[in-house]
C-alpha cells in the first residue's frame, strides 16, 4: 500500500512533469532524494536540467508503481538515472535485481529514445555482513542482465568506499548506509562525466537517424 507521504510526493512529481522539460531524470529512494540537498546537486546536475524524483524508504515496488502512475508522463528526458533496491530487505538478491530490471524495462518502453543508468547498490554496514553480500550479488546480477535490455548500463562505485580491511569510514557513510557530502561528491563527479558523455552523443545519433 502506498503511504500518505509517498502519495503526496508522488502527486507533486506528477504535477512537476506538466511544467518541466528535464534532460536528466533521477528516480529512486533516499539515496536519490538526499543528493538534492547537497551543493553538488546545484553545481553539477541542476545545469543539466535534472529532476529529482527520489523518495526516502522506497522499494523497487514503490518506484515501479510511481512510474506506472504518471511520473513518466509529459516528459522526455534524454537520460534516466535509477537508484533503488537497498530498502528491499526481505527480498532475495534475485528478487531485488528482478525489480530493478522491471523498472528499467518500463522506462525504456515509455521513453524509447532515452538512455538509462542504473546505479549499483552501495555496501551497507561498517564491516562485512550478509546484507552487504546481498547487495553485491544484486549488482553482479544487474551487471550480467542489464545490457540485454538495450541502452542501459550499470554504474557501480560502491567498492571505492570499502577499505582494505573491509571497513567503511563514517566520513563516507555517516550511518554506514547514507552518504556524506564528500561521498556524494565522489559519486556525482564520476556520474556527471558519464552523463555529459551520453548527452553529447545523443544529438548526433538523433540527427543521423533523420538523414
Amino acid at each position: 500500500m502506498v503511504g500518505c507521504v509517498i502519495l503526496f510526493q508522488h502527486n507533486r512529481f506528477v504535477q512537476e512533469c506538466k511544467d518541466a522539460e528535464p534532460d536528466v531524470l533521477f528516480v529512486g529512494d533516499s539515496m536519490v532524494q538526499l543528493m538534492q540537498q547537497y551543493e553538488v546537486w546545484k553545481e553539477l546536475f541542476s545545469p543539466l536540467h535534472a529532476l529529482n524524483f527520489g523518495i526516502g524508504g522506497d522499494t523497487t515496488c514503490n518506484v515501479l508503481w510511481r512510474l506506472q502512475n504518471g511520473e513518466l508522463e509529459n516528459i522526455r528526458p534524454r537520460v534516466v538515472v535509477l537508484w533503488v533496491g537497498t530498502n528491499n530487505h526481505e527480498h532475495t538478491a534475485e528478487q531485488v535485481a528482478g525489480g530493478v530490471l522491471a523498472i528499467a524495462q518500463l522506462i525504456l518502453s515509455r521513453l524509447p529514445k532515452s538512455k538509462v543508468i542504473v546505479l549499483g547498490l552501495l555496501p551497507r554496514g561498517k564491516s562485512p555482513n550478509p546484507l552487504r553480500e546481498k547487495n553485491r550479488s544484486v549488482n553482479n546480477l544487474l551487471r550480467a542482465s542489464l545490457p540485454r535490455l538495450g541502452p542501459v548500463q550499470l554504474f557501480d562505485v560502491g567498492g571505492s568506499f570499502v577499505h582494505s580491511d573491509g571497513n567503511i569510514s563514517s566520513g563516507d557513510m555517516f550511518d554506514f548506509l547514507h552518504l556524506t557530502a564528500d561521498a556524494y561528491r565522489t559519486i556525482a563527479t564520476s556520474l556527471h562525466e558519464l552523463l555529459n558523455q551520453l548527452l553529447e552523443e545523443m544529438p548526433q545519433e538523433r540527427q543521423a537517424s533523420l538523414v
